[in-house]
């Protein structure tokens, strides 16, 4: 499969497994949009990483997934930047662990922001890319969840319910995108070395790593059948 000359956003991308993404796709000659929220040098630092070192165009976009302005600017601004845009990875999420008895710290405002980071903000960004993909004839969509989404596990009952409506979410978009784009969906369990899992408490680490589950791995190819980029 060559993925050459394909454009891909991926939100989040400055963070631990943003990072791992943005490599991935730009070994395999993809043009990379690095999306972030705040953290500019960090960024700036990862494109500039990226273009060095597999020679492809990669570029820093900052904006706010809660925004509906700012989605819509990061979208039209990538595609400029590009030419298109064949990719998006939803990977940006915001998380607070909270143990699930202690309902008393899961305030409403924690909900609420949980929910607009890493569920309203992937369905902004797929609204937003829908029309530029169908035009295109052709687009990938993957949605990063979590294992917390699959059953009540996780580190709040916010980011657990976060997580299962964005898988129920892809399984809708798929649907309504259908068939120029494809959306998919990953869910991992623990992710070592990454900010994600530095913000867990101690147990929830150690239970995570002494489950049986196979270690994640970050794959673009898989993610991405047939979408290699015509050729200009």
């Amino acid at each position: 499969m060559d993925l050459r000359g394909a454009a891909a956003l991926v939100t989040g991308g400055n963070g631990g497994l943003g990072q791992r993404i943005c490599h991935a796709l730009a070994k395999e000659g993809v043009n990379v949009a690095v999306m972030y929220a705040q953290s500019h040098d960090q960024a700036h630092d990862v494109a500039r990483e990226l273009t060095s070192r597999y020679q492809i165009n990669a570029a820093a976009f900052a904006c706010d997934v809660t925004d509906g302005a700012a989605v819509e600017r990061v979208i039209r601004d990538a595609t400029k930047r590009f030419d298109r845009l064949d990719i998006l990875v939803n990977d940006a999420a915001y998380n607070k662990a909270i143990p699930f008895a202690d309902l008393d710290d899961l305030t409403m405002e924690v909900w609420d922001k949980i929910i607009a980071v890493n569920l309203t903000g992937p369905m902004r960004l797929m609204k937003a890319v829908a029309p530029l993909m169908k035009a295109q004839g052709r687009g990938r969509i993957v949605n990063i969840a979590s294992v917390a989404g699959v059953g009540p596990t996780g580190s709040s009952i916010a980011y657990a319910v976060s997580k299962a409506g964005l898988i129920h979410l892809t399984r809708c978009m798929a649907v309504a995108l259908a068939p120029e784009t494809l959306v998919n969906c990953v869910a991992p369990g623990l992710l070592e070395g990454t900010r994600a899992t530095a913000n867990l408490r101690p147990e929830q680490i150690q239970n995570s790593a002494a489950s049986k589950s196979p270690p994640t791995k970050t794959t673009a190819p898989t993610w991405l059948s047939r979408c290699a980029a015509p050729r200009r």
